[in-house]
């Protein structure tokens, strides 16, 4: 099977490090090959940049306009429905149970 989750525009990643820990985003661009920008529209994660090995990438990608602003990705993200369909993904359930389960 081939590699499915590659670095593009409009692909949701799962941040793994920073103050943005565990929120959803999207990658509007590509700065270079260890950076990319960054925009939440749902999870309140301002645009920005990010390291890649600071982000997970998931299998979910979404189509608008490169360097699309804020507002056209939010549509975009609310049209597709991105925040149900991560929220019935396996990925999504391990994490909340973990979650659950852990004292701290």
């Amino acid at each position: 099977m081939p590699f499915q989750r590659f670095v593009e525009t409009g692909r949701v990643a799962v941040v793994s490090d920073g103050p943005s820990k565990g929120k959803l985003v999207t990658i509007v661009d590509v700065i270079d090959q260890t950076r990319v920008l960054v925009d939440g529209p749902s999870s309140g994660v301002p645009r920005g940049q990010i390291r890649l090995n600071q982000l997970h990438l998931t299998k979910f990608r979404l189509k608008f306009p490169f360097t699309a602003p804020t507002r056209v990705i939010r549509k975009v993200w609310t049209d597709s429905e991105v925040d149900k369909k991560w929220a019935e993904s396996v990925w999504a359930k391990k994490v909340a149970s973990k979650q659950k389960v852990t004292h701290f």
